[in-house]
């Protein structure tokens, strides 16, 4: 099984990411599955550390995963408006091309979630099935309360930080050795709104997967309400940090893909 760790150049900008998997032809699935995380994480911390990667490929996948811009081995950049979901899913659909690949499986978590939406919206016919995870509703409404986050990436110390939800993003970010200025500079940036007519315009399978107690996401029921066919996926117990590397969640997403 080849694992493939490298870069290349998204409109100038050094993209990370990791491949995974049976090659082409080699394995039950020839589509592979392009995994985008979320906000101050990385590939490695969203997807193959939870066993995301082991679980598809033991499945027959392929799996593709990428750094977004300013986080993990990726290039840092500290100009805010060169951060926003638009250019992030453009650097995803350069990946794809840079390795030669017509369409792939798209799961996107909370900001990757995001991003995959664009990523819909720019060139639909790249992805064969989507899923949203860690993201409901707000992907519409919007979360708020960025700035606060950013504050404390931006503060001297944690000792500077009073808001406990800025205090346990900054602790994180710094647990995996993120850039604070730059996921500082991600939060700043163009924060572009998906439109409900982007989400009614959707034509590709699309699951849904959110913790039953997940705070951030937003209402499951309401996206899904706006976009045709899709299904949801309700990972009990889990909040919008634990459900990530939930056995339901797999499952699930295994068993969606099993009836397309």
């Amino acid at each position: 099984m080849a694992v493939v760790v490298d870069h290349f150049q998204s409109d100038g900008v050094n993209i990370a990411y990791r491949v995974e998997g049976p090659e082409k032809g080699a394995g039950q699935h020839d589509i592979p599955f392009l995994l985008i995380h979320g906000f101050a994480s990385t590939g490695a911390t969203n997807w193959v550390n939870p066993s995301w990667t082991k679980t598809l490929i033991k499945a027959g996948y392929q799996t593709i995963c990428i750094d977004n811009r300013g986080h993990g081995n990726s290039e840092k950049l500290y100009d805010p408006q060169l951060y926003s979901a638009p250019v992030m899913a453009k650097d995803a659909v350069r990946l794809l091309d840079h390795l030669s690949i017509e369409q792939a499986y798209v799961m996107g978590y909370s900001m990757g979630a995001r991003i995959t939406a664009f990523l819909l919206h720019q060139d639909e016919s790249r992805v064969k099935a989507a899923i949203f995870s860690g993201m409901g509703y707000n992907m519409v409404r919007g979360l708020g309360g960025s700035a606060p986050i950013a504050a404390a990436f931006e503060a001297s110390s944690m000792e500077d930080v009073t808001n406990q939800t800025a205090r346990s993003f900054r602790a994180f970010a710094q647990s995996i050795g993120g850039d604070l200025k730059a996921l500082a500079a991600c939060l700043r940036g163009p924060r572009l709104s998906v439109t409900r007519e982007m989400l009614e315009a959707i034509n590709t399978p699309t699951l849904i997967a959110v913790g039953t107690k997940d705070g951030i996401a937003g209402s499951p029921e309401k996206l899904q309400e706006l976009i045709p066919g899709s299904k949801v996926l309700p990972i009990p117990g889990r909040d919008h940090m634990k459900a990530v590397g939930d056995p339901v969640f797999k499952q699930g997403v295994l068993a969606f893909l099993q009836e397309l």
